[in-house]
């Protein structure tokens, strides 16, 4: 289309140049927040992990390693945690290992991740030490 001053006429290119790249940048905005709290979420159960192995190392009670565990994971609530501590205090020896397990699943808000990945997304610590 030509102009009244004999040019072309360019008034809407850059509002379809901006709608495409805002969609683009949007799309990986949402994608990196997204990644964030999965991030977030595997660190924190990792850390409570490592917190209940260290206090199930040291020959403390399973209830006081599961209360570890949930003061560890404070940003995640308690309910939400799954804690397997093996094995059986009865049959924790000195030398041996214990295996503190934490999951937790993060729900995912953005549509299309969710498309993606599995909703919700399961992230697990596990941690093994020597008990002392």
């Amino acid at each position: 289309m030509v102009n009244r001053f004999g040019g072309r006429d360019d008034r809407g290119q850059a509002l379809v140049e901006l709608a495409l790249v805002a969609t683009i940048l949007l799309t990986l905005l949402l994608a990196t927040v997204e990644m964030g709290r999965i991030g977030h979420a595997y660190l924190t159960v990792l850390h409570a992990s490592r917190e209940g192995a260290r206090l199930g190392a040291l020959g403390r009670e399973d209830k006081e390693i599961t209360s570890r565990v949930q003061a560890a994971a404070g940003s995640i609530p308690a309910g939400q945690l799954s804690i397997e501590v093996s094995p059986a205090k009865w049959q924790r020896m000195t030398g041996e290992s214990i295996e503190v397990s934490v999951s937790h699943s993060v729900h995912l808000v953005v549509p299309f991740i969710s498309k993606i990945l599995p909703n919700p997304f399961p992230v697990t610590g596990k941690t093994i030490m020597r008990i002392e």
